[in-house]
């Protein structure tokens, strides 16, 4: 049986892969992107999907109930797959009224759209709210320490994981007060194809087809459990669609690195696939490996970070047994495909480069 889904946050990094990966793996359903087209929103990111005549795109905020509302009737939306989200940590430590605006309050904002048509309106309907998380809620981690389990204690340690731990209770609460029909799915770092590059995997491909620094906060033995986003997907598919009503997933990926490891692995990956591909010298004349050097020259530690959580691992058992989820990319596969993107996609990332991402990024790191 066919339906519609709304993706909040679909010209997102995230969200544009799961709008591509529904689109294939369901060629009955309808799909919808909502995006107000914020700094990490893309409209060019959906070229794939926008040739789909079951796509459809709207420019909109969450915090628009009307306009949520009316999509939810007039499209007869089924499911709601909410990524709409403030993601990044360092910018919640230098701003996190904007985290505490979209994540928060967006969030109860689509849960009363959904709460007024799917409840009120549609009392005999059925449909389900999707709330896609973060593992930051749980905190930290010590190397020793048991994997984050869907009922590790809530201890956020950022605006961003705050705010995101806040909009994980508004859900369960619309669910056990209301009745309405959620899931939500705690998911590790992802990375893949169209990778904001403000994030670590992207910010150092680039950095060092760019020739620039790799920045490295402190000592750089951070560890983060690495998921591929199209794993991510598959595994929002199997919650949506079989996920018990009320209850929380963790999705990971069962790739714990360390920071430092993480990027002398991708710089490795880089300067072998400038002597397997000549071009390559010609196209990035400023990468290490095109004058004789290797990549991991341009590592460079600075100062941690404020608050910095040493350690996230995920558990992602319950999904697994109550529900077959596995990822199916190793980590090396994974990392060299999501390389190749970025190789293979350079008008993509040049065009992202503007002036306000070059500005937040010497903010940042320093110029």
């Amino acid at each position: 049986m066919s339906k519609t889904l709304l993706v909040t946050g679909g010209a997102g990094f995230i969200g544009v892969n799961f709008c591509n990966y529904w689109l294939k793996k369901y060629p009955d359903d309808q799909v919808i992107a909502l995006d107000i087209l914020s700094y990490a929103g893309n409209r060019h990111s959906l070229e794939q999907a926008e040739k789909n005549d079951r796509f459809s795109f709207v420019k909109g905020d969450i915090l628009d109930q009307s306009l949520v509302e009316t999509l939810l009737r007039e499209q007869k939306v089924d499911d709601i797959v909410h990524f709409a989200a403030e993601s990044h940590v360092d910018r919640s430590i230098t701003g996190p009224d904007q985290f505490l605006e979209t994540n928060i309050i967006g969030t109860h904002s689509l849960l009363k759209a959904a709460r007024q048509v799917w409840l009120t309106e549609q009392a005999d309907s059925t449909h389900r709210f999707h709330h896609v998380s973060t593992d930051e809620v749980y905190g930290t981690l010590t190397a020793d320490d048991p994997a984050f389990s869907e009922t590790t204690a809530y201890q956020p340690n950022s605006p961003y994981s705050a705010s995101k731990a806040a909009s994980d209770h508004m859900v369960r609460a619309y669910h056990h007060t209301y009745g309405l029909d959620v899931t939500t799915s705690n998911c590790s770092n992802n990375y893949g194809p169209f990778h904001f590059p403000e994030k670590l995997i992207p910010l150092c491909i680039i950095n060092i087809l760019s020739g620039k620094p790799l920045p490295i906060y402190g000592d750089g033995q951070q560890i983060r459990d690495w998921l591929y986003v199209e794993d991510h997907c598959r595994g929002i598919d199997l919650v949506l669609t079989n996920g018990r009503a009320g209850e929380t997933y963790n999705i990971g990926g069962n790739n714990e690195k360390a920071n430092i490891d993480l990027v002398k692995a991708l710089c490795d990956l880089v300067d072998a696939r400038f002597a397997e591909q000549t071009d390559l010298k010609q196209r990035f004349p400023d990468a290490p490996a095109s004058k004789g050097q290797a990549s991991d020259s341009l590592i460079t530690y600075v100062a941690d970070r404020p608050g910095h959580d040493r350690r996230y691992a995920v558990d992602a058992s319950k999904a697994s047994n109550e529900l077959g989820y596995e990822p199916q990319e190793s980590f090396e596969n994974a990392l060299g495909k999501t390389l190749d993107w970025y190789l293979d996609n350079e008008n993509w990332w040049r065009t992202v480069l503007d002036g306000s991402y070059r500005d937040w990024i010497d903010e940042q790191y320093g110029s």
